[in-house]
């Protein structure tokens, strides 16, 4: 019996992946599995999760293959329609043994209703491990499927989020990525990210590193700077969900932050602690955008000084108001993400190669190979999985650092 995993798009799918892996295995699951759990976000990622599919069913033809994420929920009928697929789970039940036992291709349930999972934690490196606080959004951006993926904002509780904290940290993790859709709306009996996370920092003293994943900047609560200036085991980097540098583009994505706001929080940022670096995710050619307007985006660069883009090319995506705007030609969409992409890869590499001489603390993950504290990817020749110290830099490349412990 063997049980695969296949994880397309964000963090919190790489934690619900691991979950759904160990607890089949602890329930005894005696069938071959393949689950691929799979995103939405853009059309290019829903033509992925076909494309693992019928990869999947041609590497294990006698596997009962279930497919389950975003696009299976909003979409289900693609799925249903594939012959590789043996069944379907929604995003609302993929955490529960029985029902993945059970499943067939029948329609997922309605995730605008269903009550808060259970936690999702987990990565299968071990290293660093990913847990879920919270799921669900209750914003609705013009360009964005997700909340029909996964629902409204649900939170979970202190208690609930400490016991999975614990249990990675068990079985070995030597940090923590806390993660959701939207975890700058964590909202439990009045509690908020910050608070939450510094009672949970001070409630688990094993608890030495820890991240967050993307993050909404016009959200975040004055406990997390906090946090952030007043305890080193926050690390220093932070992905910001910005999609654009325009305020009118900003306005008919339905975001709720101006141009000169999101610079405004990173500048706070780098206050409360010098060393913080700054990813963002930011969309080409969302429809109307002028060249002006593409232009500020591209300013967002330095302006925010992102050191690792996540660059969009627009898709619209069916049931989104964004959808129904006027689309500019898909040529001009990709041209302008590829000159996003160059903008941030050459703004990335001057800070790399700034680095070269300095002492970095860094954590190996994979063979010798990890992560800064700032989050750029290092090579420490013969240092060993699962340690952490400090790294003089020798060399920067486009694929990150080189460096030796001292």
């Amino acid at each position: 019996m063997t049980i695969e995993t296949i994880t397309l798009g964000c963090r919190l799918n790489m934690a619900e992946s691991a979950t759904m892996k160990r607890r089949l295995e602890a329930a005894g699951e005696t069938r071959d599995t393949v689950i691929i759990n799979s995103c939405a976000v853009t059309g290019e990622a829903v033509r992925q999760t076909r494309q693992s599919i019928r990869r999947a069913r041609r590497d294990h033809p006698d596997a009962r293959l279930v497919v389950t994420g975003c696009a299976a929920q909003v979409e289900p009928e693609t799925f249903r329609a594939m012959p590789e697929v043996d069944a379907l789970i929604g995003n609302a039940e993929k955490l529960d043994v029985a029902q993945i036992a059970n499943a067939s291709k029948a329609l997922p349930g309605d995730v605008m209703t269903a009550p808060a999972p259970a936690v999702a934690a987990g990565f299968g490196n071990k290293v660093r491990s990913f847990v879920a606080v919270q799921t669900g959004c209750d914003h609705r951006c013009t360009f964005c499927t997700i909340p029909y993926g996964r629902g409204n904002s649900q939170s979970l509780s202190l208690d609930e989020v400490r016991r999975a904290v614990a249990a990675e940290l068990d079985r070995g993790a030597k940090e923590i990525v806390i993660t959701g859709v939207d975890i700058t709306s964590y909202d439990r009996d009045g509690m908020r990210l910050g608070e939450m996370l510094q009672r949970l920092l001070a409630d688990e003293p094993r608890l030495e590193r820890l991240r967050l994943s993307s993050l909404d900047s016009i959200e975040m609560d004055g406990a997390l700077f906090e946090l952030l200036s007043g305890d080193q085991r926050l690390l220093p980097h932070f992905h910001l969900s910005l999609q654009a540098g325009d305020d009118m583009i900003l306005k008919r994505m339905k975001r709720r932050h101006s141009r000169a706001q999101a610079v405004a929080i990173v500048e706070k940022l780098k206050a409360a602690r010098p060393d913080v670096t700054i990813g963002a995710d930011i969309i080409a050619g969302f429809p109307t955008e002028t060249e002006a307007m593409f232009e500020n985006s591209l300013a967002l660069i330095e302006d925010c000084d992102i050191i690792a883009a996540h660059v969009f090319p627009y898709s619209p995506r069916e049931k989104t108001p964004a959808a129904r705007m006027p689309q500019l030609d898909r040529r001009l969409i990709k041209e302008r993400a590829a000159r996003l992409r160059a903008r941030a890869a050459a703004h990335r590499q001057a800070w790399l190669e700034a680095q070269v001489g300095t002492l970095q603390p860094c954590l190996i993950e994979n063979g010798h190979k990890g992560h800064t504290d700032g989050f750029a990817p290092i090579a420490v020749e013969g240092a060993p999985r699962g340690a952490y110290g400090q790294a003089r830099i020798t060399h920067a490349s486009e694929t990150g650092l080189t460096g030796i412990f001292e």
